[in-house]
């Protein structure tokens, strides 16, 4: 009996003991996030794994970090997302409704990479119903991120939030290159949303700057829209956008500014605008013209335009009479299909009157002869067809006339069309 106290001691001691080894091993890091990704994933129909060092903490504001994070369907080959280390702090509002609130304080996501086709597959498994969007109270911060498309990526991203709130206006940059075959667009964004819901308007101001191969094109640009986000992609009834800058390939510099306004469609991978409203004005070597079509841009970039050249550029080689002796607008169409670098073969016709002339080039061999020197070829590198009532030449009048151009830089089954 004597011994009894000491024994309860001894048997508290050990329990203590047994229950401190139990609540270390169980609140381990590895642990509580492996616990808090495997509930996340089952929820999203995931699987979310972290194999990297984890932290997390409970005093103060709630947060947890994990590294090497993997984010895949179940039985998938590709992940729709990786990240080296992802941070996410969330207050105990959040943690005590168990997500019922989406109030986050702050998201930080070192290298990830998303598979936007892996990402899109998984959208279309979601069951229908109202997507909720969380608030960020201390914004959103990515570095070094990837976004892989089909034929397409943007590396280098950085996109910096400071805050996200679905009713309130948000400001943000977005800074990286996007990549397609031999084409290049590096670009550097302020952005700003009336209200990130839906039917929210955007603005973007920022340098773009587009390259391949030889030549390069940096410019300003300044767009708006209103963006409806929806299963068929994300839509915008008008879309305004201009750049102003120049293009330049070795000494040539060509000043320019474009305007577009078009209804707008982001769907697949693919932008389509149309129908679509342009202007382009050059100083003298690009010519001032207005038209309207339409673009699209996926895999590969197509322009169906048509409309009027305003006047036959002064830097160019004049035109010879009858068609030059008019200072009228030129009617004229442009189609293109090929590569995004443009330098697949593109396809002209210019119309005066009952004269018509019809032409198949490489616009950054065309855009080269603009701007060489008065020592260089006096015909443009096409190939193509003139033909004419009447020409004057040389106080000679000639009838019925039909001349045609041939271009080595043009496959001859094109000049053969």
């Amino acid at each position: 009996m004597r011994n009894r106290p000491i024994i309860l001691l001894a048997a508290a001691a050990v329990l203590l003991v047994l229950l401190a080894l139990g609540l270390h091993l169980l609140l381990q890091p590895q642990r509580v996030a492996g616990f808090v990704l495997d509930t996340l994933g089952k929820s999203l129909g995931l699987e979310i794994t972290a194999t990297g060092t984890s932290e997390y903490r409970l005093r103060g504001t709630p947060l947890l970090v994990v590294r090497n994070v993997v984010a895949r369907e179940p039985g998938a080959k590709t992940p729709l997302l990786r990240a080296q280390r992802m941070y996410v702090s969330v207050p105990w509002s959040t943690v005590r409704s168990r997500g019922a609130q989406l109030d986050i304080t702050r998201v930080e996501l070192d290298a990830p990479v998303l598979d936007l086709p892996a990402l899109q597959h998984w959208l279309a498994t979601r069951p229908p119903g109202k997507t909720r969007m969380p608030t960020l109270s201390d914004g959103l911060q990515v570095s070094g991120g990837r976004i892989d498309g089909d034929g397409w990526r943007v590396d280098g991203l950085a996109i910096s939030l400071p805050r996200l709130h679905p009713d309130q206006r948000i400001d943000g940059r977005a800074a990286g290159r996007f990549a397609s075959g031999d084409l290049a667009l590096r670009f550097d964004l302020a952005l700003a949303m009336s209200r990130p819901a839906n039917d929210a308007g955007i603005a973007i101001v920022g340098p773009v700057t587009a390259s391949s191969g030889s030549w390069r094109l940096p410019a300003r640009l300044q767009l708006s829209a209103p963006l409806h986000f929806g299963d068929d992609g994300i839509r915008s009834a008008r879309l305004r956008a201009h750049m102003g800058g120049r293009y330049e390939s070795g000494d040539t510099r060509l000043p320019f500014a474009f305007a577009i306004t078009s209804p707008l469609l982001l769907r697949d991978g693919t932008l389509a605008l149309a129908p679509a409203g342009i202007a382009l004005r050059g100083d003298g070597m690009v010519p001032d013209l207005d038209a309207g079509g339409a673009l699209a841009y996926g895999k590969r970039l197509l322009l169906d335009l048509e409309g009027r050249l305003a006047n036959w550029p002064d830097a160019w080689p004049a035109l010879p009479p009858p068609i030059g002796a008019s200072d009228a607008p030129l009617p004229f169409t442009l189609d293109y299909l090929g590569r995004g670098d443009l330098d697949d073969v593109a396809v002209l016709g210019i119309q005066r009157g009952a004269a018509r002339f019809d032409a198949s080039f490489r616009m950054p061999a065309i855009a080269r002869w603009i701007a060489s020197p008065a020592g260089g070829s006096p015909l443009p590198p096409l190939a193509g067809r003139l033909v004419v009532p009447q020409l004057d030449v040389s106080g000679a009048r000639l009838e019925g006339v039909e001349v045609e151009f041939q271009d080595v830089s043009v496959p001859q089954a094109v000049q053969d069309r």
